[in-house]
C-alpha cells in the first residue's frame, strides 16, 4: 500500500504469483471445470439443453393433443427453469446423482422448462413441465381462472394446509380420485395394477407408489391433486425420506438467523460506523469520491432485481405485486448504495489519516499504470483464489461431507438477459472489498489493536451473509469464505483497493461465466468470454485515458495521525 503524497506505484513479484496463479487454474480446471470431476457448483449438462422455443411448442403440443385444451397462441408464454432441490440435495448427499441420472433422470428429470400457457377465453392457464434434453412432457398442472389451490398452498401449517384443500377438492372420495386418476395413469404409460395407493382416504390428493423403482431411502410417487372435482396436476417424482426434509428444515432456519444476526446486524453497524467515521475523517477525504461507485452500485443491483422477473413471475409476483415488490427492493438497494458510499468514504478518510493510500485517486501522480498493474495483480490473484477455493472444497467434501443442491431462482435461465449476469461481480467486488476491507479492517484495527484480528471480524460478517445459499452444511461456506476472506484482506493490506476489487470482481466473473457457458448458446458463449475479459479492458480504458493526462499539483493531506 503506497503512502500518502508519494506517486502511486505497485510492487509485486510478477514471476511468483504468475507461478502460483499457473497452478490455481490447473486446480480449478481439474476439479471445478472437467466433466469427470467437477463440482456440483458447476457441473455442466452432458446433453443438449433444448431452446425454450422448442420447450413452448412441445407443452403446446402436449396440452392441445393430450390434454385436449384450447389455448391462447396470441398470449407470450412464459417459460422458466425449475428445479426439484430437495430431490437433488437428497442424491447429492447420498452420493446418488450418478446412478439416479443413468437410470432414471430420462424419465423423471429433477429439472425441468416450465411453460405455462394460457386458455382461450382467458379461462386461466396450464403448466406443463417439459424435459430440457428431450423435450418431453413429464408433468402438468391446470389452474382455472379463479382458483382456491394456490392460497390453500400457500399454508404454513400442514393440517390446516390439508383441510383447506379437501375443501378445495370438492366432494370427491378416495375412489371417485382413483377413477380419474386411472385412465391418465394408462395414457401416460404406467399400469396401475402395479401401483400401490398410499394416501389415506381423509387425505388431500391422491399419490400412488411404485415399488418396483426406488433408489436409496426414496421411491418414485405419482401425485395427483384436484380441485372442484377434477384434476388439477400431476407430478411424477421420487419421494423425500422424512430426516432428510427435516434436516434442510434445520439448517435452512439456522441459516437464516445467521443472515439475520451475524451478517444483517453487524453489517447495519458497519453502516452507521461508516457515517461517523466519515464525518471525522472529513478532513482528509473527499464527499465526491464514492458518488460514481455507490450510483452504479445502486443502478446494477436494482437492475439484477428487474432481470430475475420471470422467475419472480413464476412465483406469482406479476402486475401489481411485482411492482410493490420492486419498489421495496429499490429502496433496500438504495440503502445498500448509501451503505457503500460512506463505508468508501469513511475507509479513505481513516487510511489516509493513518498516512496509508489505500484508494488512489485520479489526480496522483502514476494512477493510470498503477490501475493497470491492479489489474494484473488481481488477475493473478483471481486464479490463486480459484485453486485454493478448490482445495478448499476438496477437503470439506473429505472432512464434514459437504454437498450442495440446485437454486432455480439464481439461475441464468430464469433472466430476462442471462448475458448480463456476470455484472453483479463487478456489483460485489466493489461493495464488499470497500465495505469489509477498506472501512471494516481500519474502523475494526481501532477497537482491536491487532491487524488479523481486525481482518477476521469482518471477514466473518461477509462471510456469514452467504450461509443462505443451498450448500450443506450451512457452516460450509462460511468456512471456505472466511479463508477467501483473509486472503482478500492480505492482498487489500498489500496493494490497495482497486487491486483486491480487480481480484474480487476476476474471481466472480470467472464462476459466473461458467453459468453462460452452460446455456450453450453461441451469443452466451461469446458474452461469458466478454466477461473474464472485461476486467482487463476497463483498465485498459483507464489507463488509456490518464497516461497521458497532466496532473494537478499534489496537493499534502494533514499531517497522519495513528489509528487511535
Amino acid at each position: 500500500m503506497n503512502p500518502v503524497g508519494q506517486p502511486l506505484h505497485l510492487k509485486a513479484n510478477y514471476k511468483r504469483l504468475g507461478v502460483f496463479a499457473v497452478i490455481g487454474l490447473v486446480l480449478f480446471i481439474l476439479f471445478q471445470v472437467l466433466p469427470s470431476t467437477a463440482s456440483e457448483t458447476l457441473e455442466q449438462q452432458n446433453t443438449k439443453v433444448i431452446s425454450k422455443e422448442q420447450a413452448q411448442s412441445a407443452a403446446v403440443t402436449f396440452a392441445q393433443n393430450t390434454l385436449h385444451l384450447q389455448i391462447d397462441l396470441s398470449k407470450d408464454a412464459l417459460v422458466t427453469y425449475q428445479s426439484s432441490s430437495d430431490l437433488y440435495g437428497y442424491l447429492s448427499k447420498e452420493k446418488l446423482l450418478d446412478k439416479y441420472n443413468k437410470t432414471y433422470e430420462k424419465n423423471y428429470p429433477y429439472d425441468v422448462f416450465r411453460v405455462r400457457l394460457t386458455e382461450q377465453g382467458d379461462n386461466g392457464h396450464t403448466s406443463v413441465d417439459v424435459h430440457m434434453n428431450s423435450g418431453k412432457a413429464v408433468a402438468f398442472s391446470i389452474t382455472p381462472q379463479y382458483s382456491n389451490y394456490a392460497a390453500a398452498m400457500a399454508v404454513t401449517n400442514k393440517e390446516t394446509r390439508n383441510n383447506k384443500l379437501r375443501i378445495v377438492e370438492g366432494d370427491i372420495k378416495l375412489e371417485d380420485k382413483e377413477q380419474l386418476a386411472e385412465p391418465w395413469l394408462e395414457q401416460l404409460g404406467y399400469d396401475p395394477d402395479q401401483l400401490k395407493v398410499s394416501t389415506g382416504a381423509n387425505d388431500a390428493g391422491l399419490v400412488y407408489t411404485d415399488p418396483n423403482q426406488s433408489i436409496g431411502g426414496s421411491n418414485l410417487q405419482l401425485k395427483f391433486t384436484f380441485e372442484d372435482g377434477a384434476i388439477h396436476s400431476f407430478q411424477p417424482a421420487f419421494s423425500i425420506p422424512d430426516a432428510h426434509t427435516s434436516y434442510v428444515d434445520k439448517e435452512t432456519s439456522l441459516a437464516r438467523w445467521l443472515t439475520i444476526l451475524g451478517y444483517g446486524l453487524f453489517t447495519f453497524v458497519l453502516g452507521v460506523l461508516a457515517i461517523v467515521y466519515s464525518a471525522i475523517t472529513r478532513q482528509h477525504t473527499s464527499f465526491k469520491r464514492g458518488i460514481f461507485l455507490s450510483v452504479f452500485y445502486f443502478a446494477v443491483a436494482t437492475f439484477s432485481t428487474y432481470n430475475m422477473r420471470p422467475s419472480l413471475e413464476a412465483e406469482g409476483l406479476s402486475g401489481l405485486a411485482f411492482t410493490i415488490g420492486m419498489i421495496v427492493q429499490t429502496f433496500f438497494n438504495l440503502v445498500m448504495a448509501a451503505l457503500l458510499y460512506f463505508s468508501l468514504v469513511g475507509g479513505d478518510g481513516l487510511w489516509r489519516k493513518t498516512g496509508s493510500n489505500a484508494w488512489a485517486r485520479v489526480k496522483e501522480p502514476g494512477y493510470g499504470p498503477y490501475v493497470l498493474h491492479s489489474m494484473y495483480t488481481g488477475y493473478l490473484w483471481a486464479f490463486i483464489l480459484m485453486g485454493v477455493q478448490s482445495v478448499i472444497y476438496i477437503v470439506l467434501d473429505k472432512t464434514i461431507h459437504s454437498w450442495s443442491t440446485t437454486d432455480a431462482t439464481q439461475s441464468p435461465y430464469n433472466m430476462l438477459y442471462p448475458w448480463l449476469l456476470p455484472i453483479m461481480a463487478w456489483m460485489a467486488g466493489i461493495s464488499e472489498e470497500a465495505v469489509y476491507r477498506l472501512f471494516g479492517i481500519p474502523m475494526l484495527k481501532k477497537l482491536v489493536r491487532n491487524t488479523f484480528v481486525a481482518c477476521l471480524i469482518p471477514t466473518l460478517i461477509w462471510a456469514l451473509g452467504h450461509t443462505l445459499y443451498p450448500i450443506y452444511p450451512v457452516y460450509t461456506r462460511p468456512i471456505e469464505l472466511t479463508v477467501i476472506g483473509l486472503i482478500f484482506s492480505f492482498i487489500f493490506l498489500k496493494h490497495g483497493y482497486i487491486a483486491v476489487m480487480f481480484s474480487h470482481v476476476v474471481f466472480d466473473s470467472v464462476l459466473m461465466s461458467f453459468s453462460l457457458f452452460a446455456l450453450g448458446d453461441v451469443p452466451d458463449i461469446l458474452a461469458g468470454i466478454v466477461t473474464i475479459i472485461m476486467p482487463a479492458v476497463v483498465a485498459y480504458l483507464v489507463y488509456w485515458f490518464n497516461r497521458k493526462k497532466k496532473k494537478e499539483p499534489y496537493v499534502m493531506t494533514p499531517h497522519p495521525e495513528g489509528l487511535q
